[in-house]
């Protein structure tokens, strides 16, 4: 009898024939092995496996070396193997792993948490608790452990997270068994290792409640609130909550056990976005069982007959796609691609990539900038998942083609368009969706106004199918109008239909009794005036959705009266509220909106509304970054225009962030639709006021779409000062992009600009922005040389700034700058000198994370002078400082690998060795490929490289 082959990546990667373990090579052998094993029988590109072993850092080679790691696997896994391989097999452009022949730990551990959530809902919570125990018996130590790369902690990450959540699982079925004490004890050690997760804390909680100690559950509650305040500023969130008032009141509930239906923890943290379904949806009964016929294939996609818009493929796929979630444990993903948009231009591919990756949890700043990266990076992450993918309203095959995955996931495309392209290239299914029936229309009528009403009016009903052409948009609005109307008669509604003339484009056939645009009206003309006045005005909004502050602006009236108008809109499905406080429009009504505008509202009322709402993003991102960025200089805005709604955030810079983080696809739309209708000011101002947030986040392209569009506005406003503007924003985009060369230029014609126009502030920054230019090239005699230049400007002005404060935190950062460039000379005398008036300054004014960054500069001269006891504690300095301020990982990072080095040279490997190893650690949970990580790990390598020969 052949004997089996066993693996286990939850712990070391390791293989075994029977009980013989099998010695699967070096770690890139094993990284490869790890990816085939991940993706679960399905094929593995060789592109995604060059990306998982080698990252960005691929050598050209990298085919063939992989090519002989693969030769290598075969050999130790079939030894005995004359024929071609069983195990790993060659698929065309990729390698499969045939699941069948092998045993995998990670597929015990997952049909076990599955056998316990049957057994949870079977009410057999001992059963659930042995299976859970089971599951986790399965570990042996860190997930991939000794496997590096961005690949290999992104999978550690998400093996970890399923194993937190089988933890959180497995103590809520014992604490259902009454076993309080017991996962009381186990709960200490879990809360002392992870005392942000909140799953844990709330678990203790309830485990010290029904162990009769009330007083320790609250104190739990009162440390971990103390906790994420000073680590996040934050408040618990709602679970949790819950729980310290349950706990507080002494709800009597919390000493009984759950039942199984109560349990709110899922076996999985995973996305769950897909929207909500409708409750009124009929019909569709053979689209539904061939697209569920269809389940096993890769990639599913759903289109309408001709393109003709409103038939319902949105609701269709959402209905769908939730009859088979439970399918895809691993989460569902939703995004609206925007493909026809009538507000704005399609998701591009690298910004829906961008936003699934978030999605996942990456972080934002440190993905890549090209979209193959992009994509390579969203394949690797879903290798090995069952996950929902839905993209809704999709404009081409080339914008949803770099957003498929592999492996097991489902990929559900709605659009207009057939996307024939993605049928013959990618294996798509289409599936047509024409209108309904004329059954199924009635049955739609039926749902929203009940069987009695449309059975007592036949004729009028068959009037109302015909003249909505029996696409289900057309009957839910006119259902909805019907529903809110019940004093008229069905009669009376078929009859407005008969009256009204002509109809949106989008939706005419060539039929000239299905008039859309009529149904559209009803619902218009029933709005109060100031309801219809906004939905008008929304066409103008660049969107994709719009909140409160900005549609009061946009109509010029109070917040209050704006979110009842928005309640109205709602009300009369005229808008939707995808989100708490954020609404979106139906393309279609958009286009009947804009109709409407154009023919109803005079152009100087529209130039007005469009200079309210460019005013409220204008003027509130600038308030962002003045809390946000409190050494950058400052530009002069003119007064805000009365009607606009300002947020300026309690001058709490949390708050700040969070709004440019919910408005940021508005913010970039904005500055293009300002371009477009010639509102140039507001255009390169809002450039300026939003570029900060994108530098910070590392949205390099977006950045230099932005500051592009700015320039041209500067040029047709032949403004000096905002072309100069624009020239800097470029030199940090292209600098950030890795175009160093390019950035030099944008950087010196930045200066020379301002030098022009006499802005002393704005000059002194440029200068330090080319000097960070410079040095990125290369060149720090001219780095040091632009410095020195901001210096001498800063001085010159002292005193005579508007605002002394933030003046003088600039005038810090350019001392600091100065004192590094100097350092890089080996002038590290010089620079210390400087460094230290920094800190001086720095610590006056009371800015951390600045005075953070001089503490680390001065750590670096000084380890350069040999002052190896000094560095440490300048360096520590700086690391207390970065933690303490929160949110700066890269320049955590970045001392680290410093403070390493200055271990190293004091005669300390062990010391370095702890240092580089928490910065790496640092840069991969942050999900950085980059060259202070690549440094890192260099310098790891030759520290073992070094111990290897003494050992």
């Amino acid at each position: 009898m052949e004997e089996r082959l066993r693996f286990a990546v939850l712990g070391s990667v390791r293989a075994w024939r029977g009980t013989d373990e099998i010695d699967i090579g070096p770690p890139q052998q094993r990284t490869v092995l790890a990816v085939l094993l991940l993706a679960e029988g399905s094929q593995v590109l060789t592109s995604e496996l060059v990306d998982a072993v080698w990252g960005t850092r691929a050598p050209a080679s990298a085919p063939g070396i992989l090519r002989t790691y693969i030769h290598w696997l075969r050999k130790a896994l079939e030894p005995a193997s004359d024929t071609a391989p069983s195990v790993i097999r060659s698929t065309g452009n990729g390698y499969q792993l045939l699941v069948p022949s092998v045993e995998l730990d990670l597929s015990a551990f997952r049909e076990l948490l599955a056998q316990a959530e049957q057994a949870r809902l079977s009410a057999d919570a001992l059963g659930a608790a042995k299976y859970l125990r089971d599951a986790l018996g399965l570990w042996r130590g860190t997930a991939l452990a000794g496997l590096r790369g961005e690949y290999a902690q992104t999978q550690r990450q998400r093996l970890s997270e399923l194993r937190l959540s089988a933890q959180v699982s497995c103590i809520r079925a014992e604490l259902g068994l009454g076993a309080h004490a017991k996962a009381a004890a186990d709960l200490t050690g879990l809360v002392a290792e992870h005392p942000l997760d909140e799953r844990f804390r709330e678990l203790m909680m309830l485990a010290l409640y029904r162990s009769g100690r009330q007083a320790a559950a609250l104190e739990t509650y009162r440390e971990v609130q103390i906790l994420l305040a000073d680590e996040l500023g934050v408040d618990p969130g709602p679970a949790l909550q819950e729980m310290y008032q349950r706990v507080l009141r002494a709800d009597a509930r919390l000493l009984a056990p759950q039942g199984p239906a109560e349990s709110s923890t899922p076996a999985a943290v995973v996305p769950a976005q897909l929207p909500a379904g409708l409750e009124a949806f009929v019909g569709r009964e053979a689209e539904l069982s061939e697209v569920t016929r269809l389940l096993p294939r890769t990639t599913v996609l759903v289109k309408a007959i001709a393109g003709m818009a409103g038939v319902g493929k949105t609701a269709f796929a959402v209905h769908w796609a939730r009859q088979v979630a439970d399918q895809f444990p691993d989460g569902q993903l939703y995004l609206n691609l925007r493909g026809f948009d009538p507000g704005g231009p399609p998701v591009t591919p690298e910004h829906a990539l961008r936003t699934l990756l978030e999605s996942l949890g990456a972080d934002p700043r440190g993905l890549p900038q090209e979209t193959d990266a992009l994509a390579a990076r969203f394949r690797t992450l879903l290798a090995g998942r069952r996950m929902l993918l839905l993209l809704d309203n999709a404009r081409d095959a080339a914008q949803v083609r770099p957003l498929l995955p592999g492996g097991a996931c489902l990929v559900i495309v709605t659009s207009r368009n057939s996307l024939a392209g993605l049928v013959a290239v990618n294996g798509a299914h289409p599936i047509a969706l024409g209108v309904l029936s004329v059954p199924e229309a009635r049955a739609l009528l039926e749902r929203r106004l009940g069987t009695e009403r449309v059975a007592a009016e036949p004729d009028a009903v068959e009037e109302i199918i015909a003249r909505c052409a029996r696409l289900p948009l057309a009957l839910a609005v006119t259902s909805a109008r019907a529903a809110t109307m019940s004093e008229l008669s069905l009669e009376a509604i078929a009859a407005e239909l008969r009256s009204s003339a002509g109809g949106l484009d989008s939706f005419y056939d060539g039929d000239t009794s299905a008039d859309v645009r009529a149904v559209f009206s009803w619902s218009y003309h029933a709005l109060s005036a100031d309801g219809a006045h906004l939905f008008r005005l929304l066409a103008l909004h660049p969107g994709p959705d719009i909140a409160v502050p900005a549609a009061a602006s946009l109509i010029g009236c109070t917040l209050a009266h704006a979110r009842r108008l928005l309640s109205e809109l709602v009300q009369a499905h005229m808008v939707r509220q995808p989100s708490p406080g954020r609404y979106a429009c139906h393309d279609l009504l958009r286009a009947y909106a804009t109709e409407l505008l154009n023919t109803v509202d005079p152009p100087e009322e529209t130039h007005a509304a469009r200079h309210r709402m460019f005013d409220h993003y204008l003027h509130t991102a600038f308030r962002v970054t003045a809390q946000t960025s409190r050494a950058r200089a400052l530009i002069s805005l003119a007064p805000v225009a009365e009607g606009v709604s300002v947020d300026g955030f309690e001058e709490d810079a949390a708050k700040a962030t969070a709004w440019f983080t919910a408005e940021q696809a508005v913010l970039i739309s904005a500055v293009g639709s300002a371009a477009a209708h010639r509102y140039d000011v507001h255009t390169w101002q809002l450039a300026w006021a939003i570029s900060s947030q994108l530098h910070v986040r590392g949205l390099w392209r977006e950045l230099e779409a932005v500051r592009l569009t700015a320039m041209d506005a500067g040029h047709r406003l032949s403004d000096q000062a905002a072309q100069a503007d624009a020239h800097h924003g470029l030199a940090i985009a292209t600098a950030g992009l890795g175009r160093h060369d390019e950035a030099r230029v944008h950087a010196e014609l930045a200066v020379g600009l301002f030098a022009a126009s006499g802005h002393a502030d704005t000059l002194s920054e440029s200068y330090c922005t080319l000097a960070w230019v410079a040095q990125q090239q290369g060149d720090p005699a001219a780095a040091l040389h632009a410095a020195q230049q901001a210096l001498t400007i800063h001085r010159a002005h002292e005193g005579h700034g508007a605002d002394d404060h933030r003046s003088s935190l600039a005038r810090a950062v350019t001392l600091n700058t100065v004192g590094w460039c100097h350092a890089l000379l080996g002038q590290n005398q010089r620079a210390l000198v400087h460094c230290r008036q920094a800190l001086i300054l720095h610590q006056r004014l009371g800015d951390k994370a600045l005075t953070a960054h001089t503490w680390d500069s001065i750590g670096h001269a000084q380890h350069r002078l040999g002052q190896n006891d000094q560095a440490t504690v300048s360096f520590s300095h700086a690391l207390a400082l970065y933690r303490e301020h929160g949110g700066l990982p890269r320049f955590i990072a970045g001392t680290l690998k410093r403070l390493g080095d200055t271990h190293l040279s004091a005669g300390r490997p062990e010391a370095a060795r702890a240092a580089w190893s928490e910065g790496l650690d640092v840069m991969e949970r942050l999900d950085h490929a980059d060259a202070e990580a690549d440094a890192l790990r260099n310098r790891l390598d030759r520290l073992w490289e070094r111990d290897e020969v003494f050992s």
